[in-house]
Protein backbone atom coordinates (compact mmCIF):
# COMPACT_ATOMS: atom_id res chain seq x y z
CA UNK A 1 0.00 0.00 0.00
CA UNK A 2 1.23 3.29 -0.59
CA UNK A 3 0.05 6.69 0.92
CA UNK A 4 0.71 10.19 -0.06
CA UNK A 5 1.38 13.18 2.40
CA UNK A 6 0.67 16.48 1.33
CA UNK A 7 2.12 19.16 3.79
CA UNK A 8 3.53 22.61 3.73
CA UNK A 9 5.88 22.52 5.83
CA UNK A 10 8.94 20.18 5.68
CA UNK A 11 12.61 19.18 6.36
CA UNK A 12 14.62 21.12 6.68
CA UNK A 13 12.42 22.72 8.83
CA UNK A 14 12.15 21.41 12.58
CA UNK A 15 8.57 21.51 13.67
CA UNK A 16 5.88 19.27 15.73
CA UNK A 17 4.19 18.70 12.19
CA UNK A 18 7.74 17.52 10.77
CA UNK A 19 8.33 15.55 13.77
CA UNK A 20 4.90 14.11 13.89
CA UNK A 21 5.08 12.77 9.81
CA UNK A 22 8.36 11.49 10.05
CA UNK A 23 7.73 9.48 13.07
CA UNK A 24 4.79 8.08 11.24
CA UNK A 25 5.97 7.20 8.40
CA UNK A 26 9.13 5.50 10.02
CA UNK A 27 5.96 3.14 12.01
CA UNK A 28 4.46 2.74 8.41
CA UNK A 29 7.42 1.76 6.80
CA UNK A 30 8.22 -0.96 9.88
CA UNK A 31 4.40 -2.39 9.02
CA UNK A 32 5.09 -2.43 5.19
CA UNK A 33 3.24 0.44 4.08
CA UNK A 34 5.22 2.75 1.64
CA UNK A 35 4.97 6.25 2.35
CA UNK A 36 5.78 9.02 -0.09
CA UNK A 37 5.43 13.08 0.18
CA UNK A 38 4.21 16.13 -1.53
CA UNK A 39 6.08 19.44 0.29
CA UNK A 40 7.75 22.30 -0.84
CA UNK A 41 10.06 20.78 -2.38
CA UNK A 42 8.64 19.57 -5.01
CA UNK A 43 7.36 23.11 -6.37
CA UNK A 44 9.68 25.81 -8.16
CA UNK A 45 11.68 27.64 -6.04
CA UNK A 46 9.34 30.22 -4.55
CA UNK A 47 6.12 29.43 -7.00
CA UNK A 48 2.74 28.54 -5.94
CA UNK A 49 1.61 24.67 -6.23
CA UNK A 50 -0.20 25.48 -9.47
CA UNK A 51 -2.90 22.37 -10.25
CA UNK A 52 -1.13 21.09 -13.11
CA UNK A 53 1.82 20.79 -11.07
CA UNK A 54 -0.15 18.66 -8.16
CA UNK A 55 -1.84 16.67 -10.20
CA UNK A 56 1.10 15.53 -12.04
CA UNK A 57 3.24 14.68 -8.91
CA UNK A 58 0.41 13.22 -7.96
CA UNK A 59 -0.22 10.88 -10.84
CA UNK A 60 3.29 10.29 -11.04
CA UNK A 61 3.70 9.04 -7.39
CA UNK A 62 -0.12 6.54 -7.83
CA UNK A 63 -0.76 6.68 -3.92
CA UNK A 64 -3.58 4.36 -2.65
CA UNK A 65 -4.46 7.15 -0.19
CA UNK A 66 -4.37 10.64 0.07
CA UNK A 67 -3.58 12.92 3.80
CA UNK A 68 -3.17 15.97 3.80
CA UNK A 69 -1.63 17.20 6.72
CA UNK A 70 -1.68 21.09 6.42
CA UNK A 71 -4.14 23.47 4.97
CA UNK A 72 -1.44 25.82 3.27
CA UNK A 73 -0.74 26.17 -0.39
CA UNK A 74 0.17 22.71 -1.05
CA UNK A 75 -2.56 21.48 1.15
CA UNK A 76 -5.35 23.47 -1.00
CA UNK A 77 -3.89 22.21 -4.09
CA UNK A 78 -4.55 18.45 -2.74
CA UNK A 79 -7.62 19.10 -2.11
CA UNK A 80 -8.51 20.82 -4.67
CA UNK A 81 -7.58 17.81 -6.87
CA UNK A 82 -9.43 15.12 -4.57
CA UNK A 83 -12.23 16.99 -4.81
CA UNK A 84 -12.37 17.32 -8.36
CA UNK A 85 -11.90 13.71 -9.22
CA UNK A 86 -13.88 12.34 -6.21
CA UNK A 87 -11.28 11.03 -4.49
CA UNK A 88 -11.37 10.25 -0.62
CA UNK A 89 -8.84 11.41 1.42
CA UNK A 90 -8.32 12.33 5.26
CA UNK A 91 -6.99 15.45 6.86
CA UNK A 92 -5.23 15.97 10.13
CA UNK A 93 -5.19 18.91 12.77
CA UNK A 94 -1.68 20.03 14.18
CA UNK A 95 -1.96 23.57 15.30
CA UNK A 96 -4.75 25.99 16.49
CA UNK A 97 -4.47 27.79 13.33
CA UNK A 98 -7.46 29.97 13.76
CA UNK A 99 -6.11 31.54 17.38
CA UNK A 100 -2.68 31.96 15.61
CA UNK A 101 -4.36 33.89 12.78
CA UNK A 102 -5.94 36.02 15.19
CA UNK A 103 -3.05 37.45 17.12
CA UNK A 104 -0.66 37.70 14.46
CA UNK A 105 -2.91 39.02 11.45
CA UNK A 106 -6.11 40.03 13.73
CA UNK A 107 -8.74 37.68 12.02
CA UNK A 108 -11.67 37.07 13.43
CA UNK A 109 -11.56 33.51 15.07
CA UNK A 110 -15.03 32.57 13.75
CA UNK A 111 -13.85 33.07 10.53
CA UNK A 112 -10.84 31.06 11.28
CA UNK A 113 -12.65 28.27 12.37
CA UNK A 114 -15.23 28.77 9.40
CA UNK A 115 -12.33 27.97 7.14
CA UNK A 116 -10.89 24.77 8.66
CA UNK A 117 -14.43 23.41 8.91
CA UNK A 118 -14.85 24.15 5.38
CA UNK A 119 -11.17 22.56 4.83
CA UNK A 120 -11.59 19.39 6.50
CA UNK A 121 -15.34 18.34 5.98
CA UNK A 122 -14.84 17.70 2.78
CA UNK A 123 -12.59 14.95 3.74
CA UNK A 124 -13.64 11.09 5.19
CA UNK A 125 -12.02 11.81 8.32
CA UNK A 126 -10.29 14.36 10.38
CA UNK A 127 -7.36 12.88 12.62
CA UNK A 128 -7.03 14.60 16.24
CA UNK A 129 -4.00 13.89 17.98
CA UNK A 130 -4.84 14.33 21.42
CA UNK A 131 -8.70 13.58 23.22
CA UNK A 132 -9.26 16.94 24.20
CA UNK A 133 -8.64 18.33 20.59
CA UNK A 134 -10.90 15.74 19.09
CA UNK A 135 -13.72 16.52 21.84
CA UNK A 136 -12.99 20.62 20.87
CA UNK A 137 -13.13 19.97 17.04
CA UNK A 138 -16.13 17.57 17.18
CA UNK A 139 -18.06 20.92 19.39
CA UNK A 140 -16.62 23.11 16.73
CA UNK A 141 -18.99 21.28 14.06
CA UNK A 142 -16.02 19.43 12.18
CA UNK A 143 -17.42 15.89 11.24
CA UNK A 144 -16.15 12.67 11.05
CA UNK A 145 -13.22 13.27 13.66
CA UNK A 146 -10.52 10.41 14.17
CA UNK A 147 -8.17 10.01 17.32
CA UNK A 148 -4.59 9.58 16.44
CA UNK A 149 -2.21 9.36 19.39
CA UNK A 150 0.68 10.46 18.86
CA UNK A 151 3.78 8.36 18.67
CA UNK A 152 7.94 8.52 19.32
CA UNK A 153 10.90 6.16 18.09
CA UNK A 154 12.18 5.36 21.48
CA UNK A 155 14.82 3.00 19.70
CA UNK A 156 16.27 6.12 18.24
CA UNK A 157 15.52 8.89 21.79
CA UNK A 158 16.44 7.00 24.54
CA UNK A 159 18.27 7.94 27.99
CA UNK A 160 22.24 8.35 27.37
CA UNK A 161 23.61 8.47 31.05
CA UNK A 162 27.46 9.57 29.21
CA UNK A 163 25.17 12.77 27.44
CA UNK A 164 26.70 16.21 27.80
CA UNK A 165 26.37 19.72 26.11
CA UNK A 166 29.84 21.10 28.24
CA UNK A 167 27.47 23.43 29.62
CA UNK A 168 27.05 24.72 33.79
CA UNK A 169 23.99 22.63 35.27
CA UNK A 170 20.90 22.56 35.72
CA UNK A 171 20.42 22.62 31.72
CA UNK A 172 16.82 23.86 30.64
CA UNK A 173 16.03 23.00 27.04
CA UNK A 174 13.21 24.30 24.37
CA UNK A 175 13.21 22.40 21.30
CA UNK A 176 11.02 23.66 18.12
CA UNK A 177 10.26 26.32 15.96
CA UNK A 178 11.39 29.45 16.60
CA UNK A 179 7.62 31.67 16.37
CA UNK A 180 6.35 33.97 18.11
CA UNK A 181 3.54 31.90 18.94
CA UNK A 182 5.48 29.26 20.88
CA UNK A 183 5.63 31.70 23.76
CA UNK A 184 9.56 31.29 23.87
CA UNK A 185 10.35 34.81 25.28
CA UNK A 186 8.11 33.47 27.98
CA UNK A 187 10.52 30.97 29.28
CA UNK A 188 14.07 32.99 28.04
CA UNK A 189 12.74 36.06 30.44
CA UNK A 190 12.91 33.60 33.61
CA UNK A 191 15.68 33.90 36.31
CA UNK A 192 16.55 29.93 36.34
CA UNK A 193 20.34 28.58 37.82
CA UNK A 194 22.30 26.91 35.12
CA UNK A 195 21.93 27.54 31.50
CA UNK A 196 19.24 27.91 28.85
CA UNK A 197 19.45 25.83 26.02
CA UNK A 198 17.37 26.56 22.53
CA UNK A 199 17.43 23.70 19.61
CA UNK A 200 15.81 25.23 16.31
CA UNK A 201 15.47 28.02 13.92
CA UNK A 202 12.78 30.08 12.94
CA UNK A 203 12.00 33.86 12.15
CA UNK A 204 12.19 35.09 15.99
CA UNK A 205 15.61 33.76 16.54
CA UNK A 206 17.18 36.78 15.83
CA UNK A 207 15.05 38.69 18.51
CA UNK A 208 14.87 36.21 20.70
CA UNK A 209 18.51 35.89 21.03
CA UNK A 210 18.90 39.94 21.60
CA UNK A 211 16.01 39.69 24.37
CA UNK A 212 18.29 36.81 26.18
CA UNK A 213 21.80 37.08 25.39
CA UNK A 214 22.99 34.09 28.22
CA UNK A 215 20.55 32.34 26.80
CA UNK A 216 22.48 29.27 24.08
CA UNK A 217 21.36 28.80 20.51
CA UNK A 218 22.55 25.80 18.99
CA UNK A 219 20.67 25.94 15.75
CA UNK A 220 18.38 23.45 14.63
CA UNK A 221 19.49 19.26 15.25
CA UNK A 222 18.26 16.06 13.64
CA UNK A 223 18.39 12.31 14.88
CA UNK A 224 21.57 11.15 16.74
CA UNK A 225 22.50 14.97 17.99
CA UNK A 226 18.94 15.89 18.78
CA UNK A 227 18.32 12.77 21.22
CA UNK A 228 21.68 13.31 22.65
CA UNK A 229 20.85 16.40 23.15
CA UNK A 230 17.51 15.96 24.96
CA UNK A 231 19.13 13.19 27.11
CA UNK A 232 21.87 15.95 28.09
CA UNK A 233 19.28 18.34 29.67
CA UNK A 234 17.58 18.40 32.50
CA UNK A 235 14.29 19.57 32.12
CA UNK A 236 12.50 20.03 28.60
CA UNK A 237 10.87 23.53 29.02
CA UNK A 238 7.72 23.51 26.85
CA UNK A 239 6.41 27.48 27.13
CA UNK A 240 3.42 27.07 24.45
CA UNK A 241 0.28 27.34 25.35
CA UNK A 242 -1.25 27.44 21.64
CA UNK A 243 0.05 24.02 20.59
CA UNK A 244 -2.32 21.49 20.24
CA UNK A 245 0.67 18.72 20.88
CA UNK A 246 4.15 18.84 20.99
CA UNK A 247 6.58 15.98 19.15
CA UNK A 248 9.51 17.43 21.74
CA UNK A 249 7.57 16.45 24.77
CA UNK A 250 7.63 12.82 24.06
CA UNK A 251 10.94 12.95 22.18
CA UNK A 252 12.03 14.68 25.81
CA UNK A 253 10.52 11.73 27.55
CA UNK A 254 11.55 9.04 26.03
CA UNK A 255 15.31 10.49 26.47
CA UNK A 256 13.94 10.30 30.29
CA UNK A 257 13.99 14.42 30.33
CA UNK A 258 11.13 15.48 32.74
CA UNK A 259 8.39 18.23 31.15
CA UNK A 260 7.87 22.01 32.73
CA UNK A 261 5.14 23.97 31.46
CA UNK A 262 1.74 25.65 31.82
CA UNK A 263 -1.36 23.31 32.26
CA UNK A 264 -2.66 23.84 29.00
CA UNK A 265 -3.67 20.83 26.22
CA UNK A 266 -0.22 19.89 24.84
CA UNK A 267 1.33 19.28 28.07
CA UNK A 268 -1.61 17.25 29.87
CA UNK A 269 -1.82 15.01 27.25
CA UNK A 270 1.40 14.19 27.18
CA UNK A 271 2.06 13.69 30.85
CA UNK A 272 -1.31 11.40 31.13
CA UNK A 273 -1.34 11.54 34.59
CA UNK A 274 2.26 10.27 35.25
CA UNK A 275 4.87 11.98 37.14
CA UNK A 276 6.64 13.08 34.34
CA UNK A 277 5.81 16.73 33.96
CA UNK A 278 5.53 20.15 36.41
CA UNK A 279 2.49 22.13 35.15
CA UNK A 280 1.97 25.47 36.54
CA UNK A 281 1.15 28.95 36.35
CA UNK A 282 4.25 29.83 37.53
CA UNK A 283 6.58 28.87 34.40
CA UNK A 284 9.65 29.47 36.60
CA UNK A 285 8.43 27.01 39.57
CA UNK A 286 7.56 24.32 37.17
CA UNK A 287 10.77 24.43 36.10
CA UNK A 288 12.33 24.14 39.11
CA UNK A 289 10.01 21.65 40.44
CA UNK A 290 10.86 19.66 37.55
CA UNK A 291 14.36 18.54 38.47
CA UNK A 292 13.16 16.45 41.32
CA UNK A 293 11.04 14.40 39.04
CA UNK A 294 12.53 10.79 38.14
CA UNK A 295 13.72 10.00 34.63
CA UNK A 296 13.19 6.12 34.90
CA UNK A 297 9.04 7.23 35.05
CA UNK A 298 9.74 9.63 31.90
CA UNK A 299 11.36 6.55 29.89
CA UNK A 300 9.09 4.26 31.16
CA UNK A 301 5.84 6.71 30.26
CA UNK A 302 7.22 6.84 26.89
CA UNK A 303 7.79 3.19 25.75
CA UNK A 304 3.62 3.11 26.22
CA UNK A 305 3.81 5.64 23.16
CA UNK A 306 5.42 3.78 20.30
CA UNK A 307 5.91 5.09 16.69
CA UNK A 308 4.41 1.73 15.84
CA UNK A 309 1.44 1.96 17.76
CA UNK A 310 0.69 5.59 16.13
CA UNK A 311 1.40 4.31 12.81
CA UNK A 312 -1.58 1.61 13.26
CA UNK A 313 -3.95 4.00 14.26
CA UNK A 314 -3.58 6.19 11.24
CA UNK A 315 -3.54 2.89 9.04
CA UNK A 316 -7.11 2.18 10.86
CA UNK A 317 -8.33 5.57 10.18
CA UNK A 318 -7.48 5.30 6.44
CA UNK A 319 -8.83 2.20 6.39
CA UNK A 320 -12.29 3.58 8.33
CA UNK A 321 -12.15 6.33 5.83
CA UNK A 322 -12.61 3.72 3.03
CA UNK A 323 -9.28 4.10 1.38
CA UNK A 324 -7.78 1.61 0.04
CA UNK A 325 -8.69 -2.04 1.99
CA UNK A 326 -5.32 -3.90 3.46
CA UNK A 327 -4.94 -6.99 5.53
CA UNK A 328 -3.45 -6.38 8.75
CA UNK A 329 0.16 -5.19 8.69
CA UNK A 330 2.94 -6.92 10.25
CA UNK A 331 6.05 -5.94 11.22
CA UNK A 332 8.89 -6.57 8.25
CA UNK A 333 12.39 -6.80 9.19
CA UNK A 334 14.37 -3.69 9.50
CA UNK A 335 17.14 -4.67 6.51
CA UNK A 336 13.69 -4.80 4.36
CA UNK A 337 11.96 -1.72 5.40
CA UNK A 338 15.97 -0.10 4.63
CA UNK A 339 15.58 -1.47 0.53
CA UNK A 340 12.13 -0.56 0.39
CA UNK A 341 12.69 3.13 1.75
CA UNK A 342 15.80 3.52 -0.88
CA UNK A 343 13.35 3.22 -3.63
CA UNK A 344 10.81 5.22 -3.00
CA UNK A 345 10.21 8.12 -5.64
CA UNK A 346 9.64 10.40 -2.78
CA UNK A 347 11.81 12.95 -0.59
CA UNK A 348 13.65 10.80 1.65
CA UNK A 349 13.24 11.38 5.50
CA UNK A 350 16.35 12.38 7.10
Amino acid sequence: MRILVATDTWLPHVNGVVRTLTAVASGLERLGVDVVFLTPKDMPAGALPGPRRIAARIAELKPDAIHIATEGPIGLAARWYCRSRGRPFTTSVHTRLAEYAAARWSIPPRLGWSFLRWFHNAGRGTMATTEALATELAARGFKRVQRWPRGVDTNLFRPQLNASLGLLRPIFLTVGRLTHDKNLAAFLALDLPGSKVVVGEGPARDELARRCPNAIFLGTKHGGDLARTYAAADVLVFPSRADTCGHALLEALACGTPIAGFPVTATREAAGGAPVAALDEDLRAACLHALALSRTACRAHAETMSAEASARAFLDNVERAGMAPHPAPALVPAADAARAKRKRAAPAIS
